[in-house]
This record gives structure tokens, C-alpha cells and sequence, in this order.
């Protein structure tokens, strides 16, 4: 959610919309989190470090919408906003020892983050609200929960440290664009890019599965974080193309959007 900073500044009070929505998800979150820590069983610190995890991040998502969105917080960033909490509570799995429950507990907040995702895309475009802000949320919530995952299967010796590649690349992506601007160009939507996001978190799903053994888990990582690899490397190739033929003065029309 960090990367959200890039909002158009405007002095403006938090929507209680989008205040209500986060203090409702985080009450939400303890209440999850304090259940897995007796059921699961988790470490006594595995509620705050996931509460204070959220709070970070939904302070400043409803601060940036505060300056961003001129209306309501609506039912889309709601809905990603419940999928920053689930994130939160996989991230703070980071904190726990390896555990088959531990693991099936990952699972289940992974494929209920998976099965939100889209829902706030389609909410957007039913209602007719759909906007930068919105977009980018969804985006960096998804690469958070990747990242999360990522971290978990390394955690959990369900593959090595190379699996980190596939959290790190969105992050990698927009370091870069600081030194290269071409690439902090807007890309076009993809359904190319939806799909490889979607096939990255529920291939690193599968990886974290305690039946999975360490080898088949590796291997489906590893063919994942190459499909992800491609993705990114066809919007690199589409951006530095774009930035030399605006350079030379030709124009890019918008049906030549990366495949």
C-alpha cells in the first residue's frame, strides 16, 4: 500500500466512509487473529503484530483518498480495503514457526484474499466509479499479498530464497522508474497482467499447501516467477519503445498498449 503516495495533493478531511471501513476491518482482524492464535495455535504477539500492520497501511490509504478521491470511499476500495487486512494477517505469519495448521491457515486467508480480487474491479465499473486511486490500491495490495507469500514459502522451506524474486520485482519495478523515468509511464490495462498476477498468488498458494513437497512446490515457483518475469518484461520492452518513438515525435496510439 506504500506506494499510493504518488496521489495528487489535497488538503481534505478523511472520508468516514473510508475510516469507518478501516477501523471496521481491523476490529475484524483482531477478532481472526486472536480465534487462530488459540485454534491455529499461534504466538501471543501474532494479533498486534497483524493489527499493527494494518493500521500502518490503512492510515495512510485513507489519508491519500482523502487528497485523491473527490466523493465517497466506495464499495470497490472497501472491498480491497478487507483484502489489506487478509495481507496483513499473512505477513504476520512471517513472525510464526513453520507449522502444517500455520500453513493451512495461509492457505485460507490467501484464496479468500484471491477470491476478492476482482470483485472490487467489477464493483468499479457497475457503479461507474472506478478511478486512479482505486486501480493503483488494488494493484499494491495484490503485489503486498505476492511479497507476503513469497516471504512465507521461503519461511517455510517450501522453496529458496530466489522465490523472493517474485515479491520484490513490483518493488524492483518502481525503484527503477525513479532512475529510468520511462518506465513511470502509465501502462494501458492487460488482461495479460491481471492473469499473471492472478497465476502468481495462486501458484505461491499451492507452494505453501503443506502436501506439496519442497520439490514439486519449488518447481511450480519457479515456473510462476517465469511467467511473472515475462509479464514485466513485456511492459519494460512496451515503455522504452513508447519513450523513444515520443521522443522522436510520433505519436502512440492507444491500441498499441503492450499485449
Amino acid at each position: 500500500m506504500s506506494a499510493l503516495a504518488h496521489s495528487p495533493r489535497r488538503h481534505a478531511a478523511p472520508s468516514p466512509d473510508a475510516l469507518g471501513t478501516a477501523l471496521a476491518a481491523l476490529a475484524a482482524l483482531v477478532a481472526v487473529g486472536l480465534a487462530a492464535e488459540r485454534t491455529v495455535p499461534l504466538g501471543d504477539g501474532y494479533t498486534v503484530a497483524a493489527a499493527l500492520v494494518f493500521a500502518a497501511g490503512a492510515g495512510l490509504v485513507v489519508a491519500l483518498a482523502a487528497r485523491a478521491l473527490p466523493g465517497a470511499f466506495g464499495a470497490a476500495n472497501r472491498v480491497t480495503l478487507v483484502r489489506g487486512a487478509l495481507t496483513a494477517l499473512v505477513l504476520a505469519l512471517l513472525s510464526q514457526q513453520s507449522s502444517p495448521r500455520a500453513a493451512w491457515f495461509a492457505v485460507a486467508l490467501a484464496l479468500t484474499a484471491l477470491a476478492l480480487d476482482g470483485v472490487d474491479g467489477r464493483l468499479a465499473r457497475r457503479g461507474g466509479i472506478s478511478s486512479r486511486f482505486g486501480a493503483r490500491f488494488d494493484m499494491e495490495t495484490d503485489a503486498l499479498l505476492i511479497l507476503a507469500l513469497a516471504a512465507l514459502a521461503w519461511r517455510f522451506d517450501k522453496a529458496g530464497a530466489w522465490v523472493l524474486a517474485a515479491g520484490l520485482m513490483r518493488y524492483a519495478f518502481v525503484a527503477a522508474a525513479r532512475v529510468w523515468p520511462a518506465l513511470g509511464a502509465e501502462l494501458p490495462p492487460s488482461k495479460r497482467r491481471q492473469t499473471a498476477c492472478v497465476v502468481q498468488i495462486a501458484a505461491l498458494v499451492v507452494c505453501i499447501a503443506p502436501p506439496i513437497e519442497r520439490a514439486w512446490s519449488a518447481a511450480i515457483a519457479l515456473g510462476a516467477l517465469a511467467a511473472l518475469t515475462a509479464s514485466f518484461a513485456v511492459d519494460v520492452a512496451w515503455l522504452v519503445r513508447r519513450s523513444a518513438s515520443t521522443g522522436t515525435g510520433r505519436a502512440v496510439r492507444p491500441d498499441e498498449g503492450p499485449p
